[in-house]
């Protein structure tokens, strides 16, 4: 059983190959040189390339001397997937992997490649959600802040997932609003309002009074407590970089103490439940907040007592989410009414009219909220997003979005069920250990594709997302929040692509059964890597549609 220390990894392939090439040919080789193929049309002849217009730059004419060819194809390191062919071509120097030994040391230990990794421990990062600190009710959440919040609970399912201690602020949201996070399947824990101790809102007041940048003025607002002047500390305040230049004035309010209050009660417990671990805050926002949360970070800056703990401050910003076709106004729950009264009716034409059985109504539900999810997250998170609610832009088997992945989620479930109904009618026997089975039998393009492009690099693209929220420079940072839905969208196509075309349950004679256990292998580790990325979402893998 492979190890994840013995795990085949893609991004230590390449470093790999161009160690080898570096070394051969001098400081003349760069760190890029190779790239790992990924189109079904050149994964026909190769897995690897390094360009040949890349490799002029180190050898004459780009042909390299056979001696780095056989260092290439001799080459073993931990990570580095057996190599069958190591060759100049036309395009440039190409690798082909040895594909059944690689389908069999994968398909053997599935865990070690499906599963998030567990890399990440020792580490704590706060969430802040901005759109749900002093959310009233329901009407007031707008489609901007509903991406700042599907953003933030697809991010605390990835670090959950990897292993980091994850804290959600803030912890008192408006029980209607609640109810609609759990309707659409956001996994937002549930506390009691009295989490927030007005003793810290009054110690808070303090400090303020103490501060040489706060002026007290008779507001007519009773929630105005103070004047703060942020452009004058922010002057004073070399290392702080990133924030606007218009930062001036601000009218603190009881809310705002409030938010900053959580914050502190929040990373102060971190610290002193996990004393010298790192502990982050990311401010995830919409980007029609983002000016006064920099105005809500500088007031803790002001107020944090000790200041440890936030100097490791970074901003989430989330571009604006508009609707199409329309001059019509529309919230959060509006908009998530259409798209279930949508999904309904594109299943009552698929299906007939279900309403009845509950478990079809919760199918729906989940469809609903992973086209949401998926409509949402699809996007560069700093981008605009642009919603298309007419009538036509949602079906259920339609390869844009959530719907579609959740479909051939099923497909795997449905498959399987076949499966094993058949195996207790004596058609099939049971499925035997995976170390027995005859890899070699995987020859189809689809099959290649679906481990090299899927089930290999999984691990990585989750870490990917996750290791850009880690401390770096700078106030605003920048996540692959887009990258797992392309991915499962990538893969649900390639899946389908497959599965329409190949019979994985052939007829039940002997002679096929070796092929049809190493599909049905690859079938497992392709559901998992569904149901792994889908639990970043919340969303449940449905097993009927």
């Amino acid at each position: 059983m492979e190890t994840t220390d013995s795990r085949l990894r893609v991004s230590e392939t390449l470093a790999a190959f161009n160690a080898v090439l570096k070394g051969k040919a001098g400081d003349g080789a760069r760190a890029s040189l190779w790239f790992k193929e990924s189109s079904a049309r050149n994964l026909r002849s190769r897995d690897f390339l390094a360009p040949r217009a890349a490799l002029r730059a180190i050898f004459a004419n780009g042909q390299v001397p056979k001696d780095i060819v056989e260092s290439v194809l001799s080459l073993k390191c931990p990570g580095v997937p057996p190599i069958h062919n190591c060759q100049n071509v036309l395009a440039g120097l190409i690798v082909q992997l040895d594909r059944p030994t690689v389908f069999e040391q994968i398909l053997t230990a599935l865990p070690v490649y499906t599963k998030p990794p567990l890399t990440s421990q020792g580490h704590c990062i706060i969430l802040n959600c901005v759109p749900l600190h002093g959310r009233k009710d329901l009407k007031s959440l707008s489609l901007g802040h509903l991406r700042a919040i599907l953003i933030t609970d697809h991010l605390a399912g990835l670090l959950q997932a990897q292993g980091i201690n994850v804290q959600l602020v803030p912890a008192f949201v408006n029980e209607e609003i609640h109810q609609f996070l759990h309707q659409i399947q956001v996994d937002w824990p549930s506390r009691s309002e009295a989490f927030q101790v007005p003793e810290d809102i009054l110690t808070l007041k303090e400090t303020l009074c103490q501060c040489q940048y706060t002026t007290f003025i008779q507001a007519d607002q009773d929630e105005i407590v103070c004047k703060l002047h942020l452009k004058e500390f922010l002057e004073k305040q070399e290392e702080l970089e990133g924030y606007d230049p218009n930062l001036d004035v601000f009218l603190v309010t009881e809310e705002k103490l409030h938010h900053v209050a959580e914050l502190q009660r929040v990373a102060q417990q971190c610290t002193e439940d996990a004393p010298g671990v790192c502990c982050s805050i990311v401010h995830i926002v919409n980007n029609e907040e983002a000016f006064q949360q920099q105005k809500v970070d500088l007031l803790w800056r002001l107020l944090a007592q000790p200041q440890s703990f936030i100097n490791h401050q970074k901003h989430l910003v989330c571009g604006p989410v508009k609707i199409t076709c329309t001059d019509s106004c529309m919230n959060a729950f509006q908009y998530y009414q259409l798209r279930h009264s949508q999904m309904y009716k594109a299943s009552v034409l698929k299906y007939g009219d279900l309403s009845k059985d509950a478990s079809w109504m919760k199918v729906i539900s989940v469809l609903t909220s992973a086209a949401i999810r998926f409509e949402m997250l699809s996007i560069v998170h700093q981008n605009q997003v642009f919603l298309d609610v007419e009538e036509s832009n949602i079906s259920m088997k339609g390869t844009k979005g959530g719907a579609f992945v959740m479909y051939n989620c099923a497909r795997l479930a449905t498959l399987f069920e076949t499966y094993q109904r058949s195996v207790e009618q004596g058609l099939y026997p049971v499925f035997p250990p995976s170390s027995e089975l005859n890899y070699s039998s995987l020859r189809e393009e689809g099959e290649w594709l679906l481990l090299f492009n899927s089930i290999l690099p999984f691990q990585e693209v989750l870490t990917h997302v996750t290791q850009l929220l880690l401390p770096t420079g700078g106030l605003r940072i920048t996540v692959s929040t887009e990258a797992i839905c392309k991915f499962l969208i990538q893969l649900s196509m390639d899946f389908s692509s497959y599965y329409n075309r190949v019979h994985i349950l052939g007829e039940p004679r002997p002679h096929l059964f070796s092929q049809m256990f190493a599909r049905l292998q690859l079938m497992r580790a392709v559901r998992e890597v569904f149901h792994s990325a889908l639990a970043t979402f919340h969303l449940p893998p449905l097993s009927q549609i």
